[in-house]
């Protein structure tokens, strides 16, 4: 299947807020006995702030499709769990279970990469182990990917490993 990845809109913004409610649901499995991920009275999720990702310029919205189907959404900025500065911070990350499986979020990683050369940096939440092999595995396997490093964060600031490299990758048009 055809996996795409487009800047997102501003009139597309309804789209990934939509998305993100099905985002905070996987995750809420993650936050069982913390106070995060509680429904409000209408039954949705806290929203995620999404104004900077149309006014500044280094926050980057994204929409996946596989084929014609909206299929997830990624958000890039330069905002980092480690506190160690970086070109690009995959901020968040997120494919239906419908597409999950099948190559669509890697392809759809690799070609955000790809777009934007330089340091990344991706975390992962320590309760997430299908993501952390999903990053390992979809870092590793990018084309011109140099000095990948996973470091490990235990703290306040970030629980759960983090993953740095370059991505020297073609860029893509």
């Amino acid at each position: 299947m055809d996996v795409n990845v487009v800047p997102a809109r501003l009139d597309e913004q309804l789209a990934i807020e939509n998305l993100f409610q099905l985002y905070a649901h996987d995750f809420s499995e993650f936050w069982s006995g913390t106070p995060r991920g509680e429904l409000s009275d209408a039954g949705r999720f806290e929203p995620i702030a999404l104004a900077a990702y149309w006014q500044d310029g280094d926050h980057l919205p994204y929409l996946i499709r596989a084929g014609t189907h909206l299929a997830g959404f990624a958000l890039v900025n330069k905002e980092t769990h480690s506190a160690a500065k970086a070109d690009f911070n995959m901020a968040e990350f997120f494919v239906v279970r419908k597409h999950r499986g099948r190559g669509t979020g890697r392809r759809a990683a690799q070609d955000i990469f790809a777009r934007h050369r330089g340091s990344w940096e991706a975390a992962v939440a320590r309760r997430n182990v299908a993501a952390i092999s999903f990053w390992r595995t979809t870092i590793a396997t990018l084309p011109g990917v140099a000095a990948f490093s996973q470091q490990d964060h235990q703290g306040t600031r970030w629980n759960g490993p983090i993953f740095r490299f370059t991505s020297t990758a073609p860029v893509v048009a």
